[in-house]
């Protein structure tokens, strides 16, 4: 079994779900340099995790995240202010060390570790969950919030601009008018808005809401493929936002090929035979030639 131990993390597993938790309550889980590495790494391991299959994000004590941690000295980002890199900078520079470092925003960093991953990952969201502490939340694939859940894009109130590459994932969950309204006013959001607005799947009391999500995770991955859904996590993500249908078509003709000679035949036999499914394919060693396109 693969351990995650962290410092700014804890983790519990419970069959195929673990529960990842934001470990600095006494900091309202305030998200930190070190927060985002753990973080980062962690979403790379647990692809090859196979003891894995969905995971749950919340956050330890009486809030999911309090934004970025603003009491550190210098740059409270981490950025490194002598540089003065350009947008040329990161198309060809994207990982050197002093670009990733300096310059790349850490938040960024994590959402697209989550992007890549290929297990189910739903946020639990309790408490205030402000600046990063919302923006990570937009990379998972379902948020269920807590009654008493604060949410805000609150950027504008520092004098900075929504990073962890929310500009591309906010529009597509809520619409880019009410992406915009909530990114300009700033303004503390409530359960029933962000329910409303589609950013949250469900809100349930704070009580019930993470054996909520672990369920949930659960059904996501008992009795399935951990090969087709990791596709189909990487198909949903990355053909919505391609230009064409033809694009999908592409993708989906050869996932729907290499599953099909694969688990797809467990599948088959298995629903003619009327018995659960026993698949055998691993994410880990097993996805196709062509993920992740």
């Amino acid at each position: 079994m693969t351990v995650y131990d962290y410092k700014t993390l804890s983790t519990a597993r419970d069959g195929l779900v673990l529960t990842l938790a934001l470990n600095r309550p006494e900091r309202l889980n305030a998200f930190t340099v070190e927060m985002a590495r753990e973080l980062i790494d962690f979403f790379t391991r647990v692809n090859d995790d196979d003891e894995v299959g969905a995971i749950v994000v919340t956050g330890e004590g009486r809030a999911f995240c309090a934004g970025m941690d603003l009491s550190r000295e210098g740059n409270v980002f981490g950025l490194d202010e002598s540089l003065q890199p350009t947008l040329a900078d990161l198309h060809e520079r994207f990982t050197d060390p002093v670009i990733v470092d300096g310059v790349r925003d850490t938040g960024g960093r994590v959402t697209l570790a989550i992007h890549a991953c290929r297990k189910p990952v739903i946020a639990a969201i309790h408490g205030a969950a402000v600046g990063i502490g919302a923006t990570m939340t937009l990379a998972m694939d379902v948020r269920l919030v807590a009654e008493n859940v604060k949410i805000g894009f609150v950027f504008g109130k520092l004098g900075i601009v929504p990073e962890a590459c929310s500009s591309w994932f906010l529009p597509r969950l809520v619409g880019i008018s009410r992406a915009l309204d909530w990114v300009y006013s700033a303004r503390i959001l409530e359960a029933q808005e962000v329910l409303s607005a589609g950013l949250a799947l469900a809100v349930h009391p704070g009580a019930q809401l993470l054996a909520a999500a672990q369920r949930l995770a659960a059904s996501y991955v008992d009795a399935r493929s951990p090969v087709s859904v990791a596709l189909m996590r990487q198909m949903m993500y990355r053909n919505s936002a391609a230009a064409s249908p033809e694009v999908a078509h592409r993708v989906d003709s050869l996932a729907m090929f290499y599953t099909s000679r694969e688990d797809g035949h467990e599948g088959v036999q298995a629903f003619l035979e009327k018995r659960p499914p026993q698949f055998k394919a691993k994410a880990s060693s097993d996805m196709p030639p062509f993920y992740p396109w």
